[in-house]
């Protein structure tokens, strides 16, 4: 059975049933739903210690003030206040409840201060999210150029594979992030930015180190180390190993392409791989002539998401990088 919302608890003066405290029905958790509306009030006469004073500084009606604390003493069951003729004094009770009632007040303030300082337009911030290989030149040089004209905002980064941030777009986590292949779903906006030729990367004492071409298919016997499943650059690399007529058969998988590029120096195998930033030594990088060998990269979001003034400026600026993301 689905239980009804419960209305916030209140007292009366005149003794009517349906205005009685209902301090003993509470549910659990609900306390935080019933007193908060009143807490800035309590505070403001504990302060003043007095009602009208309290009134004025909230800019709402005494009796307003009046009616508030008499039903919050009588929801918590608990004198909180001493009446002095018009002035008011916190009871043993109240000076306790009102130290928590700071603390609750404060946070609530600095978590106010803190979501508009991210939506700042001039110094919020970009929850931004990255694939590992876009980390060492792409991401740089992106944020480096977008600061140019915006040198106080701020970024979060994430560096990770590509499923693992479409998640964290769609927890809210990420505002936007640079990916590949582009994810094809309803609920995500993505936009393709540049293509990038990957290579086939093979031990320099390979048989095919020799050659500055070579087509895929002449690598189908080799064994292939891999990102793991789920890596973007590990379904291309299936997708391209199947049109190429093969399965590739792997070696072994890892978690970040520089790492492949050293277990193949090391002769574990070849492996497809974007450029990387730096040559690598012990490694020969073939152009891969069939099939056509390339990875898209794009910016994605979550759709309808709305965007706050910095994630907006940086999300116009990626999206006019089209063509240019790369370093050529």
């Amino acid at each position: 059975m689905q239980h009804q919302p419960r209305p916030a608890p209140h007292s009366s003066r005149d003794g009517n049933e349906n205005d009685k405290p209902v301090t003993a029905d509470l549910e659990s958790g609900s306390w935080a739903t019933a007193l908060t509306p009143r807490l800035a009030q309590f505070a403001a006469v504990a302060r003043h210690e007095h009602v009208t004073r309290a009134a004025q500084q909230l800019g709402v009606p005494q009796s307003t003030v009046s009616r508030a604390m008499a039903r919050l003493e009588a929801d918590l069951g608990v004198t909180l206040f001493a009446r002095r003729g018009r002035t008011v004094a916190l009871t043993p009770a109240g000076r306790t409840f009102l130290r928590s009632v700071e603390r609750a007040l404060a946070e609530v303030e600095r978590a106010a201060e803190s979501v508009r300082a991210d939506a700042d337009p001039a110094a919020g911030l970009v929850a931004f999210g990255f694939l590992h290989t876009l980390g060492p030149e792409t991401v740089p040089g992106l944020i480096r150029a977008f600061r140019a004209d915006h040198p106080r905002v701020r970024f979060q980064l994430v560096q990770n594979y590509g499923e693992w941030m479409i998640e964290r777009l769609r927890a809210g986590e990420l505002d936007l992030c640079l990916t590949s292949p582009l994810p094809d779903a309803p609920d995500l906006v993505a936009r393709r930015l540049d293509e990038q030729r990957l290579r086939l990367v093979v031990p320099e004492d390979h048989r095919l180190a020799t050659r500055r071409r070579v087509r895929l298919a002449e690598a189908a016997r080799e064994p292939f180390v891999t990102l793991e499943p789920g890596y973007g650059m590990r379904r291309i690399t299936d997708a391209l190993c199947a049109e190429a007529g093969f399965t590739p058969r792997v070696a072994f998988e890892g978690e970040e392409a520089e790492t492949l590029r050293g277990l193949v120096a090391a002769g574990l195998g070849v492996a497809l791989l974007p450029p990387p930033a730096v040559p690598r030594p012990g490694v020969v990088e073939l152009s891969v002539t069939a099939p056509r060998a390339v990875r898209e990269i794009g910016v994605a979001w979550l759709a309808g998401h709305p965007d706050t003034a910095p994630v907006a400026a940086f999300k116009r600026f990626v999206l006019s990088r089209r063509g240019q993301l790369l370093p050529r």
